[in-house]
């Protein structure tokens, strides 16, 4: 397979193979997982969205202490904070009573803020100047592009839609990642109360090679070397993967989060029940049963907040029961070995 990475910027990144190691903020992205990304060739990325900026900082050296190898932050843009009255908060609060009480958890004590500070994150990250900044659920501002910019940082935003990846490439980024619905985690729609497109990767590449005149990235479903050349041969000039990297010894996946994964069977849908935004999971207990009852849950960053000492205690005990089971669509048994022997077998012959 030709692995040198065609379309300029992403060129400049003198990457061995056209893969971008997704970011997968809250447990699977470890520096490890980064680092062994970076140092085979690919481009490790790390998930930063929940962090704070010290945080931020403090997992970025770890990397760069092990590796001298390029690698990507991704943030989450922001929206304004959304209105939660007490009555939203008290639906929330009385449907998820006998989940919190199952787990030995108090009545949360919840109020804003729901996130961390952007322009702070974003600060470490000019201090950190990786070479690659990501992002998704909108537009870089044109003072943070420009601040981007100055430190030689190349941009990438996310798109679900042909308009998305127009508006992406009108403000200045150096490149595009097109995100079929097949994608787990998050889906990268700009506005957080909008429809899903629900366009699969296949038709995303197809409406937008030839038009979006930036580097295209593949995401969703690619599991295989197969999956790679077909993307690529469609157009894109690289590939993200997140999934088929769950399970390699070096992401820092929960053992109740590596079970379900290596079911036989893998049935994921998108869902808000766990952040308030849609993201694409293994359907498990909490999204069954919270799906009926959405005016108990609240809109993101907010529920995201809310849910997050169900999903901590459900991992402590073992449990997937209450776990947010980010997936892709792909099927297949995922690798289990090493990262650098993945990468290798993807991009083998």
């Amino acid at each position: 397979m030709a692995t040198e990475i065609d379309g300029e910027p992403l060129r400049k990144l003198g990457l061995k193979y056209p893969l971008i190691v997704a970011p997968m903020a809250g447990g699977p992205s470890t520096p490890a997982l980064v680092i062994a990304a970076s140092a085979a060739g690919a481009l490790g990325s790390i998930g930063a969205a929940y962090s704070s900026p010290a945080a931020i900082v403090e997992f970025a050296n770890k990397v760069g202490q092990r590796t001298d190898k390029p690698f990507a932050i991704n943030l989450f843009i922001p929206h304004a904070t959304p209105t939660v009255d007490p009555a939203a908060v008290g639906r929330a609060i009385a449907a998820t009573a006998g989940y919190r009480a199952e787990l030995d958890l108090p009545t949360p004590q919840f109020s804003a803020p729901f996130e961390e500070d952007f322009d702070a994150q974003f600060e470490a990250v000019l201090r950190i100047r990786p070479a690659v900044f990501s992002f998704v659920f909108g537009l870089l501002s044109a003072d943070h592009t420009k601040a981007a910019r100055k430190a030689g940082i190349l941009l990438i935003g996310t798109a679900t839609a042909p308009e998305e990846a127009q508006a992406l490439e009108d403000s200045g980024v150096d490149a595009i990642t097109l995100q079929g619905l097949e994608a787990g985690g998050h889906r990268g729609i700009f506005e957080p109360d909008a429809a899903d497109p629900e366009i699969v990767l296949r038709d995303l590449l197809a409406q937008c090679t030839g038009k979006v005149r930036v580097p295209l990235i593949a995401a969703g479903g690619i599991m295989t070397a197969a999956d790679i050349r077909a993307a690529l041969a469609a157009g894109a000039q690289a590939v993200q993967m997140g999934t088929a990297f769950l399970a390699t010894s070096e992401a820092g996946t929960s053992a109740p989060y590596r079970s379900e994964l290596d079911a036989p069977k893998r049935k994921t849908r998108t869902t808000r029940v766990f952040s308030g935004r849609l993201a694409r999971g293994i359907e498990n207990r909490f999204m069954e049963e919270m799906t009926p009852k959405m005016d108990a849950v609240m809109p993101f960053p907010a529920q995201n907040k809310f849910t997050r000492d169900l999903r901590g205690a459900s991992a402590a005990k073992g449990s997937a029961a209450f776990l947010s089971l980010w997936a892709g669509a792909g099927e297949g048994e995922l690798w289990q070995g090493s990262t650098s022997e993945l990468i290798g077998s993807l991009f083998a012959g």
